[in-house]
């Protein structure tokens, strides 16, 4: 029996042994299963590991990857299966965060549904004439042009705002003290002018000064005094038949009701609407041939019944503008729109006017045109307001006086 073989001395190299490739198989069988379990699964995926400090043989493929170290289990990786598992799993999720319900999103932001803001556009001039009666709408026509009731309404409202700064004295042209003498002057101004009425009445109201008085007047006499007027003979009948009226049905005193008045004998709407504005306070429109003519030429309606009128422009301002609103609409077509051959030239109210041409345009020829104080004229009453003579304007004579 040989001896036994002595260990190497410390730090002197161990000679390699030589293993059999029946060793080495068992070897690498054994290295796989002490603590490669984890691979046994991807055995595919990795190749065997050569043992420590030995180099690769030459055959294998040097992109080997190193063994984990003995106990830890390295991280599943995932096959090209497991990829296509999780990607139809994903698919669900994909399709839910499609903008399939974007459709009706874009509807929405369409401007599909802004029809309505035109239709309030349209709509908006009939608010704006709310506050107008809406009763004598129909008996205002449209004018040529094509204007709307809306813009009809603004420029009929700002020819009375000039036209109060061109007569801002203006009223009413007849003298009076009292409801009687006014209403009786107002019946005599029919077919002739108030200044002949304001010198014709002062001898008239000197012999008969109340009701009483004139009822019981001899009906010559009263016609001797009114022959100026013309037609005296009709309005003695009316004066006294109103006076009597007045006596036996409102006690000798003038009422202050429309219904009353238009029962008086000669009196109708348009002397009522004189004394109830003038006498009494109360807004009322006198249609008389001046505001006749005027409100047509200046396209505010096309009615030609008084009554129609009165519906027509009351319906254009409110009820508390209707006084002064006549005041200054008469003074202007006594003054510069007169009938046959208005002072277009001269008028201050030219740009809103639809007529404007229809008379004399050149200014120095339209001035010679003017008539009472804007011609430096007397005026018609007697005795005018203190307004009126502190604007410049002149009492007018009294009968007989050249």
């Amino acid at each position: 029996m040989g001896a036994a073989k002595q260990a190497p001395a410390a730090g002197e190299a161990r000679p390699a042994k030589k293993t059999s490739p029946a060793k080495k198989a068992a070897a690498a069988k054994k290295a796989a299963s002490a603590g490669e379990a984890s691979f046994a699964e991807e055995s595919t995926a990795v190749e065997e590991v050569p043992s420590a400090g030995k180099a690769s043989s030459a055959g294998e493929t040097p992109a080997v990857q190193e063994a984990p170290s003995a106990g830890k289990a390295s991280p599943a990786k995932k096959t090209p299966s497991a990829k296509k598992a999780a990607s139809a799993k994903k698919a669900p999720a994909a399709r839910k965060k499609a903008p399939v319900k974007k459709a009706p999103a874009a509807k929405k932001a369409t401007p599909v549904k802004k029809a309505p803001a035109p239709r309030k556009q349209v709509v908006a001039p009939q608010k704006a004439t709310a506050a107008v009666s809406a009763s004598p709408a129909r008996t205002v026509d449209p004018h040529p042009r094509g204007e709307s009731r809306t813009a009809l309404v603004r420029r009929a409202r700002r020819i009375d705002r000039e036209l109060a700064e061109v007569y801002p004295y203006a009223h009413p042209e007849l003298d009076f003290e009292n409801p009687f003498q006014l209403v009786v002057a107002t019946v005599l101004s029919a077919q002739t002018t108030d200044l002949r009425v304001n010198q014709t009445t002062p001898g008239l109201f000197a012999r008969y000064p109340a009701p009483e008085d004139l009822a019981a007047a001899n009906p010559e006499e009263v016609e001797e005094i009114l022959r100026p007027t013309g037609f005296f003979r009709a309005k003695t009948k009316s004066v006294i038949g109103l006076s009597k009226a007045l006596v036996e049905q409102f006690g000798g005193e003038v009422p202050g009701r429309l219904e009353d008045l238009v029962k008086l004998p000669g009196v109708g709407r348009k002397t009522a609407f004189v004394v109830l504005g003038n006498a009494f306070g109360r807004p009322g429109i006198t249609v008389d041939t001046h505001f006749q003519r005027l409100v047509r030429r200046w396209r505010w309606t096309e009615e030609t019944d008084p009554d129609k009128i009165e519906a027509a422009v009351g319906a254009l301002f409110p009820k508390s503008d209707w006084t002064d609103l006549s005041h200054h609409v008469i003074w202007h077509g006594r003054r510069i729109c007169h009938a046959r051959k208005p002072a277009c030239g001269a008028c201050p109210i030219a740009p809103l006017c639809p007529a404007y041409g229809e008379g004399e345009t050149d200014p120095e020829k339209a001035r010679k045109l003017l008539k009472y104080e804007k011609a430096g004229q007397p005026g018609q009453r007697l005795k005018p307001p203190q307004a009126y003579l502190d604007a410049g304007g002149r009492p007018a004579p009294p009968l007989g006086a050249g």
